[in-house]
């Protein structure tokens, strides 16, 4: 995951932003349609809400979110916003293809919840993001394709762990550059540098 730093000791850190200007999500999937299956749905056109349940797989070009529960609403203006939850060991899992590359981004958490319009995806408890051979853990992560940038705390819901717990930051880094006869990536394919997180905040969290 080439967002992921070039400076190795961050397990300790609590949180911190990453700038992701290389893993892009795939732009053409914003104008594509979105399709779900489901063993069952149920639909509230007052509130614009539909809930679909078991072996649930959202759609949305190249991106591909699976659950065991994924509740959709819809704006006044069509854009849709979901959250899902539960899955393989209690997860719901994330992919979607990275722009002009022929490699996705995984990741998976206790709850996913996807807004279609600010093109921002958000994993709550046991959240890990997957790139390539780098990954990242938290217990919260947030992925913006706008501004291309991941957030991750060790705390939930973009806080820091109480003083004490065992929670970190964990982010694997594969070595970029190896003298192995490898072409040098261009200043564009280059990981750009950690920006700690020095003031967080809590994320106030929303109803479902």
């Amino acid at each position: 995951m080439k967002f992921l730093l070039r400076h190795a000791a961050i397990a300790g850190l609590a949180g911190l932003t990453l700038a992701a200007g290389a893993a892009r999500a795939e732009k053409a999937d914003q104008d594509k349609p979105v399709n779900i299956e489901a063993d069952r749905v149920s639909v509230d056109d007052v509130k614009k809400m539909q809930t679909f349940e078991g072996n649930v797989q959202l759609k949305k070009g190249t991106l591909v979110i699976r659950a065991a529960r994924i509740v959709v609403t819809q704006d006044d203006n069509g854009y849709q916003r979901g959250v899902a939850t539960g899955g393989a060991n209690g997860l719901a899992s994330f992919r979607q293809k990275r722009e002009g590359l022929d490699e996705y981004i995984d990741g998976e958490a206790e709850r996913i919840e996807h807004d279609a319009k600010a093109e921002k995806t958000e994993f709550f408890n046991r959240a890990r993001v997957k790139s390539g051979r780098d990954e990242v853990r938290g217990q919260f992560i947030s992925y913006n394709a706008l501004t291309e940038n991941y957030f991750v705390t060790s705390g939930p819901n973009g806080t820091r762990a109480k003083p004490g717990s065992n929670e970190r930051v964990r982010a694997v880094i594969q070595p970029k550059n190896k003298d192995t006869g490898a072409q040098a990536q261009s200043p564009a394919d280059a990981a750009p540098a950690l920006k700690g997180a020095d003031n967080l905040s809590p994320r106030k969290e929303t109803a479902q």
